[in-house]
């Protein structure tokens, strides 16, 4: 691999992830197994596969929350590279991948990125740029199994809150006073205290700011589909 590099995105070379795995797919032997030894040597843990569909059965066998990230031959016999990484979105799992490129492919590698690829890399391969590539999507990959957990707690607390309590909540949310929640709601005002107590004692939160705060975040999250709601309870969080 020479000292040459073609990608689109600037790799952020700051923190390693050199606890991950590293998924090396190419039909390539010559080139999976020199991508392979490379990545060893700098300490990387690698799983290579000889194609899309033994990489998919590895994975079904694996555990699926393993932190990692694959470095994908675009043009893959069988499976593509494309229909690869179509398959894993499909499957709820969001490795971040890099695709590996030869010259007049940069059309579809930039469609790639489009459906959400970490970056892609041209052959010959830079070795420098290839390990910083590694570092950065697996350093994305930690990022998001951090936010994964943040968001199944948030949601673990919303589930708590009594179809009543949501509604205290969503007027709360809305800058309205107890006394208009209680007149919106037909209930006392002791009774809209007693609620927004309760709703702030399951989000484990101790301020209204701190209240505010959580419920936005949670409602983003749900806006983007990052959260999503079983039928236990009929949230009106918008």
């Amino acid at each position: 691999m020479n000292r040459q590099r073609t990608m689109l995105n600037q790799p952020n070379p700051s923190p390693p992830g050199k606890g991950g795995v590293v998924y090396v797919i190419d039909d390539d032997e010559a080139m999976r197994d020199s991508l392979a030894f490379f990545l060893k040597a700098n300490g990387f843990r690698v799983s290579p596969h000889e194609s899309a569909e033994r990489f998919l059965q590895s994975l079904a066998a694996s555990d699926q929350q393993t932190l990692g990230c694959a470095l994908v031959d675009i043009h893959l016999g069988g499976m593509s590279g494309i229909e690869l990484q179509e398959t894993l979105l499909n499957m709820g799992l969001n490795i971040p991948i890099a695709f590996i490129t030869g010259h007049g492919e940069i059309t579809t590698a930039v469609n790639a990125l489009k459906k959400g690829a970490f970056d892609f890399i041209q052959k010959p391969i830079n070795e420098e740029i290839l390990n910083s590539l590694i570092n950065a999507m697996l350093s994305k990959a930690y990022l998001s199994k951090e936010q994964s957990t943040e968001l199944k707690e948030i949601k673990e607390r919303f589930r708590l809150l009594t179809q009543r309590e949501v509604d205290v909540l969503d007027r709360i949310v809305a800058g309205r006073i107890n006394k208009e929640v209680g007149m919106d709601l037909g209930i006392s005002i002791k009774t809209v205290e007693a609620h927004r107590a309760n709703l702030m004692e399951k989000l484990k939160v101790n301020r209204a700011a701190k209240l505010l705060q959580l419920t936005l975040r949670y409602r983003e999250a749900k806006a983007k589909g990052l959260i999503q709601l079983e039928p236990l309870l009929k949230v009106t969080l918008k």
